[in-house]
C-alpha cells in the first residue's frame, strides 16, 4: 500500500479513538483493546476508522443527534447489547431520559411496539442504576 494510503488510514484511526472514546467512555474502549485478538483486530480497526472515524467525525449531525439515531436503530432492530450500551453512554454525556424515550416511542411506531418496549427496560434499569451510583 503507499506512503499516502497509510497515513489516511492512521489518521482516521486516530480520530476514530478519540470519537469511540468520547461517546462510549475510556472503560469500555481499553476493554475492547484489551480483547483484541489476531481475529478480531481487522475489525476493531475497521470500526475504528469507517464508524468512529469517518461518520461519527462528518458534520451535519451532533454527537447528540447521532446517539439518539444509533439508539433507534439499535432499538428497531432489537440489537440489546448495543442499545443498552448506547443508552448508558448517552446517559452518561448528560441526555436527558425523556429524550431518549421519546425515541424509543416514535421507534415504536415504526419499527415495532415490542423491541421500544424492551428497551425502555433498559432505559429505567440504566437510569436507576446511574442514580444508585450517585
Amino acid at each position: 500500500m503507499n506512503e499516502q494510503y497509510e497515513a489516511g488510514r492512521k489518521a482516521a484511526a486516530e480520530v476514530g479513538e478519540k470519537n469511540r472514546r468520547a461517546v462510549l467512555g475510556d472503560a469500555h474502549v481499553d476493554r475492547a483493546n484489551e480483547n483484541k485478538s489476531e481475529i478480531t483486530e481487522k475489525f476493531q480497526d475497521f470500526i475504528t476508522r469507517t464508524a468512529w472515524g469517518d461518520i461519527w467525525n462528518r458534520e451535519g449531525l451532533d454527537h447528540t443527534q447521532r446517539r439518539l439515531i444509533t439508539i433507534a436503530i439499535m432499538c428497531a432492530l432489537g440489537n440489546y447489547g448495543e442499545l443498552d450500551m448506547h443508552i448508558r453512554a448517552a446517559l452518561r454525556a448528560d441526555v436527558d431520559p425523556d429524550l431518549i424515550g421519546e425515541v424509543m416511542l416514535h421507534t415504536a411506531v415504526y419499527a415495532g411496539v415490542p423491541n421500544s418496549n424492551h428497551g425502555f427496560k433498559l432505559l429505567d434499569a440504566a437510569v436507576k442504576e446511574m442514580k444508585e451510583e450517585k
